[in-house]
């Protein structure tokens, strides 16, 4: 499970990555630029649900260990 996380969260990143290169700053907010804030926004979504998983995982680990 950690390396599936490690995987979708680089994935994530480089999604990024390749959106922010499509950005107009001189229209923000019209056609592919717009399109790339909404990727943007969606790929750091997935990074925050997936560190949340890996330290509920780790939680449940450790609570498992515990009894």
């Amino acid at each position: 499970m950690k390396i599936t996380t490690i995987i979708l969260s680089i994935l994530a990143l480089v999604l990024i990555v390749y959106n922010a290169t499509k950005l107009n700053f001189d229209a923000l907010f019209v056609g592919d630029s717009m399109t790339a804030i909404i990727m943007i926004l969606a790929s750091l979504c997935a990074i925050i649900l997936l560190q949340i998983l890996r330290t509920s995982k780790r939680i449940e680990e450790l609570s498992k260990q515990k009894n």
